[in-house]
């Protein structure tokens, strides 16, 4: 039996309604706590619970693992419509796309499913804000309790969480075998925004005022949707957490990864019937552009991506998509731990080696060293690693894309940079949802601030502060003194922008 008959077969099984029932809500099946949609694409059973941490929070509706598509190995998503009530969801939220380690359960080739939340009072015409996970294209899951959406919607929107597929089964490039194999991944989200077209309306949300929001690999998922032909009018705001994509794989180096894969793979196996074990070990191939381990991604494929995310310029499609911007101010933080190979042992005398392989820009890594060392003197190799391979890695991307926007002439772009407590890669996540805010008392003030901006922006269009230019580059920083700065990094900005930016994966 299939994985996709599996999961089917355990909803179907389940009894109807009523035993679906006992499946979905677990703690919370008490016949009191279930509620019930019947929307167009089928008939939902989700169950009333509490924000997240918080049991005086006001309680809302949570409906998980509905079953958005169905898709072959490799091949375009299916959209599915039911008309045997629940027969399409199944327990908890869903499985997680297989992918390298454990640290999501169950895993399927079968998870195209998502989940929504909805205040209690089921109301008429809300923003409806979904989110799209993390851990670039390779991994990741919204069955991460950082992505509970229960906090976000007591603030008076639907939130929608997606799963898809990744890594090979998402982004291998087989043109000739598979046409929409490149791209399976975007294809599978294109169908979960297509879903919420459909049927949002019955959860209380407006079709017609749908937010995209996503952190890192789900942010330039959402650069990259930006460009693609078939997403246009599916969504019509995007926050970008961390992540962008300014060039997307070409053909022909998806199509150099897709034979070292393959040759990883064995020439005995056939990636269309392998195991997915066999699969997963494949990822370790070596990638014949970038190295280290292969690089999966969207692919210009010229049949579903037909230009650059963000390259040459902005793509016109979206020209009017309001878009929210950030970053934190120490990404790199959480990429490098202290006692790693890279961080160990460094001192003046080798740091400009350690970062030359990091920055993701091909500048003289010695000039760069002593450019850094005069801007701060007083900085430790540690702080001035940090302070360097934030830029030249992970923030520039968002700056080319914001800047694109600028010279397009549009006023519809926004930008944050989060400072709170020096801010790593994914800090932002659980202060966006309201998730981390039982940490400490700061951290349910930031918190506040944050879903303040982003629920705000999802309504208007506008999170509160002026948009960014070229004259003026106006950044909210997100801190326990929140404040509006022109242009925060200018130096580190500047000193970068003399070298040509390569998007990692292109």
């Amino acid at each position: 039996m299939s994985a996709a008959d599996r999961w089917s077969r355990r909803a179907v099984l389940a009894g109807g309604a009523t035993g679906l029932a006992l499946a979905v809500t677990g703690a919370h099946a008490a016949s009191s706590d279930m509620v019930a949609v019947r929307a167009p694409s089928g008939h939902y059973l989700g169950s009333m619970v509490d924000g997240p941490g918080d049991p005086a929070s006001p309680r809302v509706r949570r409906f998980t693992g509905i079953r958005y598509a169905r898709a072959e190995r490799f091949a375009a998503p299916v959209a599915v419509v039911s008309r045997a009530p629940m027969a399409e969801q199944v327990a908890g939220f869903g499985p997680s796309c297989p992918q390298p380690g454990a640290a999501y359960h169950p895993q399927s080739e079968d998870c195209l499913f998502l989940n929504v939340w909805t205040p209690a009072e089921l109301g008429q015409g809300l923003p409806v804000m979904v989110y799209i996970h993390g851990g670039g294209y390779a991994t990741g899951s919204v069955a991460d309790p950082l992505n509970d959406g229960a906090a976000l919607a007591a603030q008076g929107v639907v939130v929608v969480t997606v799963n898809h597929r990744l890594n090979a089964l998402g982004y291998l490039y087989l043109p000739e075998r598979a046409p929409d194999s490149g791209n399976a991944g975007q294809l599978d989200l294109i169908a979960a925004l297509t879903w919420v077209q459909r049927n949002i309306a019955v959860f209380g949300g407006d079709p017609g005022n749908v937010t995209l929001f996503g952190q890192s690999g789900g942010g330039a998922k959402i650069a990259t949707l930006m460009a693609m032909p078939a997403a246009k009018g599916l969504f019509h705001k995007a926050i970008t957490m961390s992540g962008q994509q300014v060039t997307a794989s070409g053909p022909q180096n998806a199509a150099r990864r897709a034979r070292a894969y393959l040759d990883a793979l064995g020439s005995d196996v056939d990636p269309a019937t392998a195991p997915i074990d066999r699969l997963l070990a494949a990822l370790g191939a070596a990638d014949p552009v970038l190295g280290g381990r292969v690089y999966f991604g969207p692919v210009v494929d010229m049949r579903h991506l037909d230009r650059h995310p963000f390259w040459p310029g902005a793509p016109a499609q979206s020209a009017d998509i309001p878009m929210l911007l950030g970053n934190c101010v120490a990404e790199s933080r959480a990429f490098y731990p202290p006692d790693g190979p890279v961080l160990r042992g460094l001192s003046w005398d080798n740091l400009a080696a350690r970062i030359a392989p990091e920055m993701r820009v091909d500048a003289a890594p010695g000039w760069v060293v002593g450019q850094f060392r005069a801007r701060y003197p007083d900085a430790s190799p540690v702080e001035l690693f940090h302070r360097i391979i934030t830029p030249a890695r992970s923030w520039r991307g968002q700056v080319e894309e914001v800047e694109a926007r600028a010279r397009a002439g549009r006023s519809n772009s926004f930008v944050y940079q989060l400072d709170f407590d020096n801010a790593a890669h994914t800090d932002d996540i659980g202060l966006a949802f309201g998730t981390s805010a039982h940490r400490s008392p700061a951290h349910a003030t930031m918190s506040r601030v944050m879903m303040d901006a982003f629920v705000r922006f999802a309504r208007t269009g506008t999170p509160g502060w002026p948009a960014y230019d070229l004259a003026t580059r106006l950044t909210m920083i997100f801190d326990r003194n929140s404040r509006v700065v022109s242009d925060p990094r200018r130096w580190e900005r500047e000193l970068f922008a003399r070298f040509p930016y390569v998007q990692p994966g292109t």
